[in-house]
């Protein structure tokens, strides 16, 4: 029988309502999170974790404002208002969401000068942050991902974990989305495209 993980990815403060950069109905699946947990062999919980000043936030650019696009030496980067900052109120999980369930939990975009969507590699592409080596290692070949927020960080991770070889399925209902500029459908498409699964 083949091992399977749920991937939690950013559920934190500044992700749902109130938050630096809220994802509309963010915290609405924290409770469906929480049961999915419960019925899981292995749960690993991402966090996204940047420095003060980090190279995606708009405020450390001069002249920029959130939601534009530049390039950066990886490719083209969305600029975020300032969230998630290293032991920030905003960074914390969300209150309800139940960590003690969590095998593993890995931080990402801790690299001040780069951003990182995905749990498995910085958006170089490249650089990974160790969680396809830990889940291989475990031998786990089948993922099911939720979290915040769809069109990104879910999106990013299952393309990279399908990449990897993983059977990725991605529990819609479980998600809520960013959906800037038409993102949602698009990452949808590009998901589908690569083989990983989406359901509800």
């Amino acid at each position: 029988m083949s091992q399977k993980a749920l991937i939690v990815i950013d559920v934190q403060v500044d992700f749902c309502p109130g938050g630096a950069l809220a994802v509309q109905g963010g915290d609405e699946i924290v409770a469906l999170i929480n049961d999915l947990m419960t019925q899981s062999q292995t749960v690993i919980l991402t966090q996204d974790w940047h420095p003060a000043g980090h190279s995606s936030f708009a405020s450390s650019h001069e002249h920029k404002t959130p939601m534009e696009l530049i390039e950066m030496p990886y490719g083209p980067q969305v600029l975020w208002p300032d969230h998630c900052v290293q032991g920030s109120p905003g960074a914390a999980f969300h209150p309800d969401l139940n960590t003690d369930k969590a095998d593993m939990i890995i931080r990402k975009g801790f690299r001040p000068h780069i951003d990182s969507y995905s749990a498995f590699f910085e958006n170089d592409k490249t650089t990974p942050t160790g969680l396809g080596g830990y889940l291989t290692t475990r031998g786990i070949s089948e993922l099911v991902m939720v979290g915040l927020a769809t069109d990104f960080c879910v999106a990013y991770s299952a393309l990279d974990a399908a990449k990897l070889g993983f059977h990725v399925r991605v529990l819609q209902p479980a998600c809520r989305a960013i959906d800037m500029d038409g993102s949602l459908v698009a990452a949808r498409q590009t998901m589908r495209s690569a083989g990983v699964v989406l359901e509800g």
